[in-house]
């Protein structure tokens, strides 16, 4: 029989998920519309499952992109996989988030929609919108192999100037691009357009499944990589100084 996997990436304003077929995808459903996912991941996953006359019980395991991306968003989506994984009992993987956006660039390049001078040299850098101008991200070459490992950066103009000092094409994508091309400006940092997509988690996780990587359902957390911070606004701090000096 062949693995169904389904598969979630919600860690940005994008909610996506995706069914694929040893491998390869056969169904995808997306939202732009904002932080929405609590609702529209279940219909998604539903309406998946419905239009290829699948059931719940016919998948083989459940992937997510375990992140770098939005607090919020990773935790909505690993509960509904982990409640899923309980349920059915089977698998939980974990692809991280970048890793997918690269994916997606290698088969954009197959399929002729991303051009390049010299692929075999191009460096791949999907990024995550953090704040301000600051990104998540990290660089791999056509091979997937990791050139430099995720992390937060803040990016100025001298970002990458080791890379980009070797001539290699730089290829920026992610919601995180477009501000960054307007400071990085060497002739050989390219954007393409490539949003975070269960897609791009297909293969990465048939992999993952025959080699028997899964996760521990009960205690996996999604890769925040920066702590999750609440704050409270100047005007109720300012109410509080004034009932506690009124006391």
């Amino acid at each position: 029989m062949k693995k169904i996997i389904l598969c979630i990436e919600t860690g940005t304003d994008i909610c996506s998920v995706a069914l694929s077929e040893e491998g390869e995808l056969i169904a995808l459903r997306e939202s732009r519309e904002g932080h929405d996912h609590a609702r529209n991941v279940g219909v998604f996953v539903d309406e998946v499952l419905t239009e290829n006359d699948l059931r719940p019980e016919d998948l083989a395991a459940v992937a997510i992109g375990r992140g770098p991306g939005s607090y919020t968003g990773l935790r909505i989506g690993t509960a509904f996989a982990k409640g899923l994984c309980y349920g059915l009992d089977i698998p939980l993987i974990a692809v991280d988030s970048l890793e997918s956006m690269a994916r997606i660039a290698v088969e954009d390049y197959e399929v002729g929609t991303l051009e390049s001078e010299d692929w075999s040299s191009a460096l791949l850098c999907p990024m995550i919108d953090a704040r301000r101008m600051e990104v998540f991200c990290s660089v791999y070459d056509t091979a997937l192999n990791t050139v430099s490992g995720v992390e937060a950066k803040i990016i100025d103009e001298n970002s990458f100037a080791d890379l980009l000092a070797e001539g290699r094409e730089l290829f920026l994508f992610g919601n995180g691009a477009a501000k960054c091309a307007e400071v990085l400006t060497a002739p050989n940092v390219k954007v393409h357009e490539v949003a975070p997509s269960a897609r791009g988690l297909c293969k990465a996780a048939y992999e993952k499944f025959e080699r028997g990587e899964f996760e521990d359902i009960a205690y996996f957390e999604p890769f925040y990589l920066k702590d999750f911070v609440v704050t409270k606004s100047k005007k109720n701090l300012l109410e509080a100084v004034a009932k506690s000096s009124n006391k």
